[in-house]
This record gives structure tokens, sequence and C-alpha cells, in this order.
């Protein structure tokens, strides 16, 4: 598989390898994405100083004098792996951004059951934000989804569409989706 047909974008650009981002604890942030979510931890690194230089300013885009105390990576089922860091910023630590915050965000999780996954989560004690999965309409429609918090308040989200959203229907380019089971 190669970069789209159009001849736009990364030249040989395949898709998303992996995801990372900070978080305050790495073994509690581990526990929870093995223990809980069910990813496998692959390998660590670190730690990452550079004391002398300006390396973590013009590679990384921190203050240069921060420290990168270890990154872990995950696999994560079929999507991309996760790359988890915990840091100590030279300049202070800005909030976890909310969704509509620039730099927002969250991770979704595709599921083949979604009410199971999001019993499962209520009987870990993870908070679900809403009661019960919310069902999209619009080109969405055919997809649920339900949202939770990690135990330092990152956005996650289960989301299920078993028989396929409503835009695919003669849509000419179609989202990433897992494979379905056989019907």
């Amino acid at each position: 598989m190669t970069s789209p047909s159009s001849g736009r974008g990364i030249p040989g650009m395949r898709g998303t390898e992996h995801i990372g981002f900070t978080v305050p604890d790495l073994d509690e942030a581990e526990r929870f994405f093995v223990e809980v979510i069910g990813c496998e931890l692959v390998y660590r690194l670190g730690p990452f100083i550079h004391e002398h230089d300006d390396w973590m300013q013009e590679r990384i885009g921190v203050h240069p004098r921060s420290i990168m105390r270890e990154l872990r990576f995950f696999r994560c089922g079929h999507g991309p792996n996760f790359e988890i860091f915990q840091w100590e910023p030279a300049d202070g630590q800005a909030p976890l951004p909310r969704n509509s915050d620039l730099g927002g965000h969250h991770l979704a999780f595709y599921v083949d059951d979604i009410d199971a996954a999001s019993e499962y989560l209520r009987s870990q004690g993870v908070r679900l934000q809403g009661d019960e999965p919310w069902a999209s309409t619009g080109p969405s429609a055919g997809q649920r989804w339900q949202y939770f918090l990690s135990p330092w308040g990152m956005q996650l989200e289960l989301v299920s569409f078993p028989n396929g959203k409503a835009y695919e229907q003669g849509a000419p380019v179609r989202l990433w989706q897992p494979d379905r089971p056989a019907e």
C-alpha cells in the first residue's frame, strides 16, 4: 500500500504508526492500559537529558532543560501504537486540554459490543461520561459511542459500528475501520 494515487501528500505515506501523549505517572498509565484496556507493553526508553545544548528545544519543541524521564511503547489491538511519556518540564506543565481547547484530543477504541465494553469499564471503576452509549445520526448513523476517562483525566472513547455507517453507501472513500466479523 502506498500514498493515495492523487499524487498529493507525503510520498510513500502508509498510515498512522503511533500516537504519543504525556501522562503524570507512567506506572499508573501502564497498569491502566495493560490491565484495564488490554494493551501490551512492548519496550521502554529513557531517560533523555540534554544539559548543555538546545537539542530538546530544537528537536521536540520543549524547554531545553526539560527531562524526559522515560517513554514506553504499547500495542493496543490492530490500531496505531501508543508512545507514552513522563516529563519533568523545566518551565512547568500545562493542565490537560479539554476537547474544545487547542491541542484537545481523545483516543477511540473500536469494540465489537459497546454495551459489554461499557459495562466492563464500569465494573473496573472507570468513570464513564454519560449513562449509556450514544447513537450517532446523519453520516455516522449506525455508530454508537461512549466517552470515558483515564485515571489522570484523559478522555478516551469506545466506538462501535458493526453494520457500518450511513455515509458508506456510495462513498468513494471510506474511513479506516477494523475488520468486521464474518456474517
